[in-house]
This record gives C-alpha cells, sequence and structure tokens, in this order.
C-alpha cells in the first residue's frame, strides 16, 4: 500500500487518464510552465541577496573610479600642467 492508501495501480490509472484528457504535449506546456514559475518564485526569494551583491560591487566599483580620477588629477597636478579647474 502506497501513500496515504494510494497504490501505484491507481497512480498509474489516474496518469492514464490525465494523459487522454490534456495529451502529451500540453502536458510538457503544463510541466515547463510549472517550472519556469517555480524557478522565478526561488530566484524571487534569492533575488534580494543578490541585489544586495550587485549594489556592493558597483559601489566598490565607483570607488575604484573615484579614486583613479584623484589620482590621474594628482598626476596631473604634479606635471605642471593646469587641471579643468585652474584653467577656469
Amino acid at each position: 500500500m502506497g501513500f496515504a492508501g494510494i497504490s501505484i495501480g491507481h497512480l498509474l490509472v489516474v496518469l492514464v487518464i490525465v494523459l487522454l484528457v490534456f495529451g502529451t504535449k500540453r502536458l510538457k506546456n503544463i510541466g515547463s510552465d510549472l517550472g519556469g514559475a517555480i524557478k522565478g518564485f526561488k530566484s524571487a526569494l534569492g533575488g534580494e541577496a543578490d541585489k544586495k551583491d550587485a549594489e556592493d560591487a558597483e559601489a566598490e566599483e565607483a570607488k575604484k573610479v573615484t579614486a583613479e580620477k584623484a589620482a590621474q588629477h594628482a598626476d596631473l597636478s604634479k606635471a605642471g600642467e593646469p587641471t579643468k579647474t585652474e584653467q577656469k
């Protein structure tokens, strides 16, 4: 005897009836839609952590760019060339 009084024979009969009613193509579409929905749900639950990681990566990139620009500005100042602010 299977789960909750349902045997393998009963499950096979139900499977055959479902195949006859919906057909294999429609069951395939239903399965892929259900799989996509579950995947989307999981990504939405984990998306908050991913979003935070992406924001942290963007902040680090912004810090690097700012540091590079500051270094370039310092190099230009040392070279004796007027900077944009000195030209105005």
